[in-house]
């Protein structure tokens, strides 16, 4: 298949075809084969890292892949820089776009990944906006291929926060990628109607499908139970509430049982908070594939960066 992402920003799975990001996940898997060996593809290869909110996987995934590769990351946190301060976003985007192969940001509003990429000419990667984590996504879809052969077909149950970013992206990928995705969780967490009129027609193309319920039992038959922190960064004052409305929603044994499949695997985008959302035994446990999960991370970015980049 002939793919060309030349100069594609990834804000978001909407932009692309599912063609598209199978493209990405081979490319991924490629990448993940040759990953004792080092290679120089991004050399003279230059990347911002925009950080308004921290982060573990996501920098060092973009900061190993672009150095092993003897290109060159430059780490800026708000502190660091005037991003939409003294300095407007569309000022920052012209001045990064003239020194940078590409920009890579991390923080609160989309609005903010989409102006630079308007602006800047150059790819923007979105590293976690409020309402999207495509490159997360893409590392679970090519977690899920790496254990069942594809991810088509395949029954997700995300449980726990269902209109957080994690789930929003899981929810496009899954209907770009034909896979049977259930988000279980409480009705009042429930993901915004416009995200799914919008993947609505996409299942249809795809063969695949978008079940929301506030009853764990829909866990039956899944391949994959995921799960999320229940309160996201920025929303601290409502933990409280969080737990309260979440605390059904535990993953752990007896949920896993309700699977009635013994090949059912477990998935978190990390970091977890053990005795909240996920019991210890379930994300230390042999179903837990939460380890590969996160080195994915690392292939799929770097699959990402060698596409856009014109690199392959």
């Amino acid at each position: 298949m002939s793919v060309n992402l030349k100069g594609r920003s990834v804000l978001t799975w909407l932009d692309f075809t599912g063609e598209e990001i199978n493209y990405l996940l081979d490319l991924s898997k490629q990448v993940k084969t040759e990953k004792a060996v080092r290679n120089k593809r991004f050399a003279g290869i230059s990347v911002a890292l925009l950080f308004e909110k921290r982060s573990t996987r996501t920098r060092c995934a973009f900061e190993s892949a672009i150095g092993e590769e003897d290109g060159n990351a430059v780490f800026l946190s708000t502190d660091d820089i005037q991003l939409g301060a003294k300095e407007t976003i569309e000022d920052t985007a012209r001045v990064l776009g003239r020194m940078f192969s590409a920009i890579e940001f991390r923080g609160f509003k989309q609005s903010t990944a989409e102006t630079l990429a308007r602006y800047s000419g150059v790819p923007v990667y979105n590293g976690l906006t409020d309402i999207f984590h495509p490159t997360q996504a893409l590392a679970d879809m090519m977690t899920i291929e790496e254990h069942f052969g594809n991810c088509a077909g395949r029954k997700l149950c995300f449980v726990g926060d269902g209109r957080n970013n994690v789930a929003r992206s899981l929810i496009v990928i899954s209907a770009k990628l034909g896979v049977k995705i259930t988000i279980i969780c409480p009705n009042a967490l429930s993901p915004d109607s416009e995200l799914l009129e919008a993947c609505a027609p996409l299942w249809l193309k795809s063969g695949g499908s978008c079940e929301i319920t506030s009853d764990i039992n829909a866990v039956s038959g899944a391949d994959a139970l995921y799960t999320d922190v229940w309160t996201s960064m920025g929303e601290e004052a409502e933990k409280t509430e969080r737990i309260r409305l979440l605390k059904p929603y535990q993953v752990n044994n007896k949920l896993f049982e309700k699977t009635e499949n013994s090949r059912c695997i477990f998935l978190h985008c990390l970091p977890a908070i053990r005795g909240e959302e996920v019991s210890a035994d379930i994300i230390d446990g042999p179903q837990s594939l939460v380890w590969d999960e996160a080195e994915n991370r690392k292939h799929t970015i770097k699959a990402i960066m060698l596409a856009t980049l014109g690199l392959v």
